[in-house]
């Protein structure tokens, strides 16, 4: 009604209908005030007295000019918002022309008859039925000017007499009031919804206009028979082409590209076609699309419209240029799948691949298989050579091991210089060793990198799935099982799984637990075999130091076999640190002539901080650095030459003996003899055995070796002398020292010592 202002939203909503009602209705309202002033000056003409017709008239007219101005002077014409005092004045002013109205039947009609009565009231009924119908937006002013009107009617009518038509003036009255309320919610929630749908469609047209204007995204229509309609300009620009040429052709023959004329369409075009067939939404479907010859990527979603009788009308729908986020997920997924060096797959391929090869295996009753590849060599050539021309012997490797792959293979790189190879078929016993031997023979052939002329081996182990490894993981390590014996073996050939190695892994993996505990649980001990002179009376010179290991589980373990686990293992180094301190602590308590042999690994002789460990052992028991020999082999020079060569040299300005053993078993070693001053060759006992059976070969050796050692002032001592023959031959070849049987077996310390009491010549032992 405006006697009170609630507040919030749809107060301010309603406040704006009402000014805009004022504002729309205010010239019809003047109209209407006149037209109804000359009925009532026409019926009362003749009548009333000119005055009473002028005065009357005078009132209603200058009233309403006083109204109309004073709306204008407060810009509520204009648009200006309304207040709660804007309305309780209309409400005013209504009353006020409602009191004019209803004195024209009392004031006017007093001078006529019962027609012009009847006149005068006719045309204030027709004022109040404007005010219910008109304005019924206004509540206030319309029942204001009603009930007023109706009270001037009802005291007309009473005047005059008539007081059943007084009555039903009244009854008409209370009726339009009460029907002035009811229409008047009616109209102000019909305006209140009205304003909610226009704010609702101005927001959907904004969004629509942001959405074109994005550049992104495009919005499409298509009619009954799929052809497009209504394209909008973004649609048009992502086709490259005049939305008027692009009007009413259909949606498949623009995006499909050639494709339209020979039916040939991708899966994803199929399936958008047979969507819009059984006119069926969808949402973020990726298609391939042809423009102008060029392959992009779209994702389009939209839905079927539908008439008010649920008649279907087309599809509308939106959609976006997603190429590059496309190009990106499939490089990403390039590079999840792919080796970047090789370009080979990688070890999720492969292993995804096996896993397919095992199922399909199962499902038709055959077999698959899986072959690890290890380069024998490579770490020289990075090591010489520098990573980068490792790099690009890699590729070399992985582009040979392409081309020599059928369609039942699939050749992979796991890392490093490891590669493999998925059999999808393996169930041919003997096709797995054809395909090895192939690998083999096409990776050993020589390489060209940088002007350098290469030449590496390939080592392989393989397993056939189910039969060595019903899983992924089973299969591949029992293959990793298998290239491990290769590599035992020296490289450059092919193993297949057997169970024997499963039991040697397992075996090894409870070695190197126990060996774990093993310094701790003090198990080890030292047994000392004798060196002696060759010729005269065979004084002892030296004992060289053999680790053994008395496990409560397995008993006496052979060097042979937990000395591997324990390089393997990282363990080599704090073992032969104890062995290093506890040989010195022993040759502390023989003759100070007598020296004692360490036998020192790659791993440990290139371990960080050695000679400081050296050092320090000859520091803690006293021991002087000549009476210690350390002994080596000619596989470091291969492993790490350059640091070996470093470390060995400060050894010897530290005054320690360095000896060479197993010299000529496996290596050309003779280059070194020249950058290194070693004080002692050994000969192998290989060599000796070989000798005492008269094999030229084997002799002619031993004399090499004996006079290589005598022109560089080297002395040589012969291992493995077991007897009287291979003594006097080894005298006659003119060696220096000897060790072997013939002289003593490695013995234990005590035993060692009393070499020297019986002799006469040992110390007291404490």
């Amino acid at each position: 009604m405006g006697f009170a202002s609630p507040g919030g939203m749809e107060a301010v909503q309603l406040e704006e209908i009402q000014a805009r009602s004022i504002r729309d209705r205010s010239m019809m309202h003047m109209a209407t005030n006149i037209f109804c002033t000359m009925l009532v000056v026409a019926i009362s003409f003749g009548s009333a007295p000119i005055w009473a017709i002028a005065t009357w008239v005078g009132a209603l007219l200058g009233y309403n000019i006083l109204w109309f101005t004073a709306l204008r002077n407060k810009g509520l014409a204009e648009g200006r918002r309304a207040t709660r005092r804007d309305f309780l004045e209309m409400g005013r002013n209504a009353g006020i022309s409602g009191v004019i109205w209803g004195s024209a039947l009392p004031f006017l009609g007093i001078f006529g008859a019962m027609p012009q009565w009847l006149g005068l009231w006719s045309v204030t009924l027709a004022m109040m039925v404007y005010a219910s119908m008109v304005i019924p937006s206004l509540p206030i002013a319309a029942t204001a000017f009603i009930s007023i009107a109706t009270f001037g009617g009802f005291v007309g009518w009473t005047l005059h007499g008539e007081y059943y038509l007084a009555l039903a003036n009244a009854a008409l009255g209370t009726l339009m009031i009460f029907g002035v309320l009811r229409s008047a919610k009616a109209q102000v929630l019909f305006e209140l919804a009205n304003n909610v749908l226009h704010e609702k469609s101005e927001t959907v047209s904004l969004l629509l206009r942001e959405f074109e204007d994005s550049g992104a995204d495009w919005l499409w229509q298509t009619d009954t028979g799929r052809c497009v309609t209504h394209t909008s300009p973004r649609f048009a620009y992502a086709l490259e082409a005049d939305p008027k040429a692009i009007e009413g052709q259909p949606l498949l023959k623009l995006i499909a590209g050639d494709s339209w004329e020979t039916g040939q369409y991708p899966e994803a075009l199929h399936e958008l076609a047979e969507r819009l067939k059984r006119r069926e939404p969808f949402s973020n479907l990726i298609v391939p699309v042809t423009i102008n010859g060029v392959r992009r990527w779209w994702e389009l979603s939209a839905s079927p419209r539908q008439s008010e009788s649920g008649a279907f009308l087309g599809f509308r729908g939106v959609g976006s240029d997603v190429t590059e986020q496309r190009e990106s997920a499939e490089k990403i997924s390039h590079l999840a799948r792919f080796d970047t060096l090789t370009g080979l797959p990688n070890r999720l391929q492969l292993t995804e691949a096996l896993g397919q090869a095992l199922a399909d295996a199962d499902q038709w009753r055959r077999r698959c298989g899986f072959m690890m590849i290890d380069l024998d060599r490579f770490k020289a050539v990075n090591d010489t050579l520098g990573h980068p021309v490792g790099d690009r012997l890699l590729a070399q490797v992985a582009k040979r091991l392409k081309m020599i792959m059928s369609a039942n293979e699939l050749c992979g790189r796991l890392g490093g210089d490891e590669f493999a190879v998925v059999l999808k078929d393996a169930s041919d016993a003997g096709y797995v060793a054809t395909v090895a031997k192939n690998i083999i023979d096409t990776l050993s052939k020589p390489y060209e990198v940088d002007q350098n002329t290469l030449f590496i081996g390939a080592s392989v182990g393989s397993a056939v799935g189910p039969m060595d490894g019903r899983t992924v993981e089973l299969l591949m390590r029992s293959a990793d099982l298998a290239l491990y014996r290769s590599k035992e073996d020296g490289g450059s050939t092919h193993h297949s799984y057997q169970h024997k190695l499963h039991a040697n892994a397992e075996e090894k993996r409870v070695l190197e637990f126990e060996l774990r505990n093993a310094l701790n649980a003090d198990q080890f001990h030292l047994e000392y075999q004798p060196v002696v002179e060759a010729n005269g009376d065979h004084g002892i010179t030296g004992f060289e130091a053999l680790l053994r290991w008395n496990n409560p589980k397995f008993g006496l373990v052979s060097p042979a076999k937990f000395i591997p686990v324990a390089e393997d293992a990282r363990l080599i180094v704090p073992i032969g640190n104890w062995v290093l301190r506890q040989a010195c602590a022993d040759a502390m308590k023989w003759p100070d002539t007598v020296k004692v042999a360490v036998n020192v690994s790659v791993d440990q002789l290139t371990s960080q901080g050695f000679v400081e460990s050296v050092v320090q052992a000859l520091h803690d028991t006293g021991l002087p650095a000549w009476r210690l020999e350390l002994e080596v082999t000619e596989s470091i020079f291969v492993r790490d030459g350059g640091l070996a060569v470093q470390v060995l040299d400060r050894l010897r300005k530290l005054g320690l003996k360095l000896s060479l053993d197993d010299f000529g078993t496996g290596y050309s070693s003779l280059g070194y003899l020249s950058n290194i001053r070693f004080d002692t060759i050994k000969v192998d006992r290989s060599f000796v055995t070989g000798a005492a059976k008269g094999k030229a070969e084997c002799i002619a050796i031993i004399r090499a070796v004996v006079a290589m050692a005598d022109a560089l002032d080297i002395a040589t001592t012969a291992e493995g002398v077991e007897n009287e023959t291979e003594l006097a031959m080894i005298q006659q070849f003119g060696c220096d020292k000897i060790q072997g049987y013939y002289f003593g077996r490695p013995m234990a310390f005590v035993d060692a010592c009393a070499l020297f009491r019986n002799a006469g010549a040992a110390r007291s032992v404490a």
